[in-house]
């Protein structure tokens, strides 16, 4: 099944079920109000959601209606936790290779990971509202889970157990803001504003055999200004599974229903396929011509992320957002 939640008023909106297509849409109301009720119950609810997707699907619900991205709040508008890894070392190994750095060995055992603020999420139509172009604004296409309850000590194998849906994400990131930030050895916080998520989470079962071993096989398209700038394989270069990024988030604690781990950005080492931020364009840039040619974002750009399945239909609607002053 596929849920979104609609803008209402509220902090957390209203949860609604999605059609397959995304054509239609119908209220969970009599079910569950919000997507963080689902989470706690998901055993009791979600079956009863999924009653109400079949019919959604069939043409039956009685109240069904037009679906509308603009009307989305991020699925879960704010969680108990927002985890990002950084699970494609293509992208580590060309930030490091740009400065000259090596890659440590660690890196390819145990993931990076940082956590970022998760008490106002943005919409997928929502602006990007960003106090100074010269922060260096840049996007970032991910994917990203929601979870049940994981306990602490969980092995990879069982914390993909505990993934409930599957959504995107534009992680924003300040680029020019990072290294005074990591240079105090404290990790991200200013250089992170608020992160977007697609209109609608899905289950997995809507995915497929798209999805296999904690990975979704499929392209990840980013269009930066209209122009398509990144056609990414999301699947076959995760070097950790979505299992092993709770598992790390597990080596010392619970994961609780409703928290959000991100893939960190999907990367290729076949250039052709393009980029899922910027940062990563200006890092090619660096190690083929000696420097960066392409500059971030600026006020009025626009950034479109989007996933197709193999039908070509969108499965997660489009995140489509543009970069903003703020009012």
């Amino acid at each position: 099944m596929k849920l979104a939640t609609y803008k209402d008023g509220s902090r957390d909106g209203q949860l609604v079920v999605v059609s397959r297509d995304l054509t239609t849409a119908h209220y969970a109301t009599g079910i569950a109000d919000t997507l963080q009720q689902v989470l706690d119950d998901w055993s009791f609810l979600a079956p009863q959601l999924q009653d109400l997707s079949v019919e959604l699907n069939h043409g039956r619900a009685r109240h069904a209606f037009a679906f509308d991205a603009a009307r989305c709040m991020a699925p879960l508008p704010r969680a108990y936790q927002w985890a990002d890894g950084s699970a494609y070392l293509n992208h580590v190994e060309l930030v490091r290779k740009a400065r000259g750095a090596e890659v440590p060995a660690s890196f390819y055992t145990d993931p990076l990971m940082y956590q970022g603020g998760s008490d106002d999420f943005i919409g997928p139509r929502d602006p990007v509202v960003v106090a100074s172009e010269a922060f260096g604004i840049d996007f970032e296409a991910e994917i990203a889970v929601v979870t049940g309850d994981v306990r602490m000590g969980a092995a990879p194998e069982q914390a993909l157990d505990g993934i409930r849906l599957v959504m995107l994400a534009n992680d924003v990131s300040l680029r020019n803001l990072i290294p005074d930030e990591l240079a105090k050895g404290f990790g991200f916080f200013q250089s992170k504003p608020a992160t977007a998520f697609s209109p609608v989470a899905v289950t997995l079962d809507e995915l497929g055999d798209a999805w296999q071993g904690g990975r979704l096989h499929l392209t990840l398209q980013s269009t930066w200004n209209g122009r398509k700038v990144g056609m990414c394989e999301a699947g076959p270069e995760m070097t950790f599974h979505f299992g092993q990024l709770i598992a790390h988030i597990c080596k010392t604690r619970n994961v609780r229903a409703g928290s959000i781990v991100g893939s960190g950005t999907v990367s290729n080492k076949d250039w052709a396929r393009g980029y899922s931020c910027i940062a990563e364009k200006r890092c090619i840039e660096t190690i083929v011509d000696g420097k960066p040619q392409t500059g971030f974002m600026q006020y009025g750009d626009t950034i479109r992320i989007e996933m197709k399945g193999r039908d070509g239909q969108s499965i997660f609607g489009a995140i489509d957002q543009e970069i903003a002053a703020p009012a």
